[in-house]
């Protein structure tokens, strides 16, 4: 019996150094490899590899101050603890990251409450109102879900909520949880960015400028450098010649700008200008089109009661239709759509009477693209916008990112766009024409516009670098100008634009803003972040009838099974201990 006692005692002493020795030995290996282990079926918490890297480049602290503590509804709590996990798996990949929670109704002072809701919506936070019921009263409570972000000094604010009109509430948390590691590492993106990618928004054709696209321009400045470029027939202006023979390019001829801009241009395009353009595509540039392929004034609309809609002709066509869309002189009808003030009378003091009515001719477009530039984005409001046809082209792949409602129709220019069309009630057999694409992404190799078309002399001239088979390149085209075109107010200090999106006749805030900063990303960030949007998280809601059916049997599962188990093994273990070291 001494002998065997010894046994045990010796093979346990030996066990216990085994197990200290592989608990050393994984701690020195886990010192040399990192990995992190992600079991959700989704991937939740499996960061892309351009995040890793952001990550692993911090070089200072970067601290988040995330205001989502306090007494939320269980969705609001859902999206605090889901940004908790992400900054825990950001925390994971770099030191620097570091994170508080904030509740900004905490002061129990109301005036240090405003106060602090007044930094915060100067911080550029916005704030949400939500329904509580306490005790069976509800109220409404003003929260922040958003962040700031400060590195190197420097505030940048987030907003982590993502609001979409139409949306169920469910939905909209879970879009915006899903969109949580492309909000946070843009942020840290956007701190980070020594050198930006350089943005070109062309001029001299009519193209929107000034207050019109002052916000869009003001949100792209973190993110780019913004620079307006007139062609005329320059064609220095979009790319530069170095005679290095080093240079790999033909003759040595690389683009000044990652991406151009063309917004609502309303004048002719002249053939060398359209060369420029063409060339500054073939050398590798990208390019984003906003077309209105319909000239129609909301102006006179207003003025006369109704005006004439007729083919904006900018001597384009040929070009888009070589690299693969086909824009049409039509204009596009939605049931669903904006409302706009109408005159119905005036007051008891004589000022007009107004009231909202829907304007078929401003289509409000619902993503139903599953591509990360328009995935899970808010409705997108437009103004007499019309169809295109993708065409497909060889070594280039066309992808459609916008479509009008199911309850759309086509009117063929010329057309008569009248006021009167409000009184009538709208025939659903005519709008039966669903689902008609508004927006196109191209990417691949494409071919040259005037390919076959240039003389020798200016094929060979080493001041052109002529080019006939493109690098890879992405092109975006958008059958409405109006797409990017924020509204403006006069007030006594001047001139104010509004955001870009919001509807001043309305109060709602709409999807362009994130639409065209999603797609100028897309065009100009190497880095495939904007990939990560097309993650998807499983909404796994409880069945609340189930759970109150089945509530009590639930919980006397859950407090005696885990107890039954605990009695069955320990008088297991006491029933086989006796057997084994019990007197023979």
């Amino acid at each position: 019996m001494t002998d065997k006692r010894k046994n045990i005692k010796y093979n346990s002493i030996i066990g216990l150094i085994v197990a200290f020795a592989i608990i050393a030995v994984v701690n020195l290996i886990s010192t040399y490899l990192f990995h992190r282990f992600d079991l959700t079926s989704e991937k939740r918490y499996s960061l892309v590899t351009p995040t890793k890297r952001m990550l692993r480049d911090l070089d200072d602290i970067a601290y988040f101050k995330v205001y989502l503590d306090g007494d939320f509804p269980a969705g609001f709590k859902r999206l605090r603890n889901e940004t908790k996990q992400m900054l825990d798996e950001f925390r994971a990949y770099s030191d620097n990251v570091q994170f508080e929670f904030i509740n900004p109704s905490a002061a129990s002072d109301p005036k240090e409450r405003e106060e602090m809701y007044r930094r915060l919506i100067e911080s550029g936070l916005n704030p949400t109102n939500i329904q509580t019921k306490n005790e069976g009263e509800m109220s409404r409570k003003l929260i922040f879900p958003g962040a700031i972000l400060t590195y190197k000094g420097k505030d940048y604010p987030i907003e982590l909520l993502k609001q979409q009109a139409g949306v169920p509430s469910n939905q909209v948390l879970n879009n915006s949880i899903e969109a949580l590691e492309y909000t946070l590492a843009s942020a840290l993106k956007i701190s980070q960015k020594a050198i930006k990618p350089k943005v070109a928004f062309i001029a001299g054709h009519g193209e929107l400028d000034g207050f019109p696209i002052a916000d869009i321009v003001s949100k792209l400045r973190p993110f780019y450098d913004v620079e307006q470029v007139r062609i005329d027939g320059q064609i220095s202006s979009l790319t530069k010649h170095s005679p290095d023979p080093t240079d790999s390019t033909k003759y040595g001829y690389s683009n000044k700008y990652k991406t151009i801009v063309i917004a609502k241009p309303d004048s002719t395009f002249s053939e060398k200008d359209k060369f420029i353009i063409d060339q500054f595509i073939m050398h590798g540039g990208n390019a984003l089109f906003l077309i209105d392929p319909v000239y129609a004034s909301m102006d006179s609309v207003a003025k006369q009661n109704q005006t004439l809609g007729v083919a904006n002709n900018i001597n384009m066509d040929d070009f888009f239709f070589n690299y693969g869309v086909k824009l049409k002189p039509n204009l596009i009808l939605d049931l669903n759509c904006m409302q706009i003030p109408i005159v119905t009378g005036q007051t008891s003091e004589g000022k007009p009477q107004f009231e909202m009515m829907p304007w078929y001719f401003f289509p409000l477009i619902l993503s139903t693209s599953d591509h990360p530039i328009s995935r899970n984005l808010n409705a997108i409001k437009t103004e007499f916008i019309s169809s295109l046809e993708s065409i497909e082209r060889p070594n280039s792949t066309n992808t459609i990112l916008l479509t009008s409602s199911p309850y759309s129709r086509i009117m063929n220019t010329p057309a008569l766009i009248s006021l009167d069309m409000m009184n009538q009630k709208p025939d659903l057999k005519q709008y039966s024409t669903p689902n008609l694409p508004v927006a196109v992404l191209i990417e691949g190799t494409l071919t040259s516009l005037f390919k076959n078309r240039v003389t020798p002399d200016l094929e060979e001239a080493s001041e052109i670098g002529f080019q006939e088979e493109s690098r890879p390149a992405k092109l975006i085209v958008v059958s409405d100008g109006d797409i990017i075109k924020n509204q403006v107010r006069s007030s006594a200090q001047g001139m104010m634009p509004f955001p870009l999106g919001y509807d001043q006749y309305t109060g709602v805030m709409f999807g362009n803003r994130d639409f065209i900063l999603n797609c100028l990303n897309y065009l100009s960030d190497d880095s495939g972040l904007l990939a990560v949007r097309s993650r998807r998280i499983e909404i796994r809601m409880l069945d609340l009838a189930l759970v109150t059916d089945e509530k009590l049997k639930w919980q006397l599962i859950n407090v005696c099974v885990p107890i039954g188990c605990i009695l069955i093994i320990g008088l297991a273990f006491g029933f086989y201990r006796k057997q084994k070291y019990g007197r023979k």
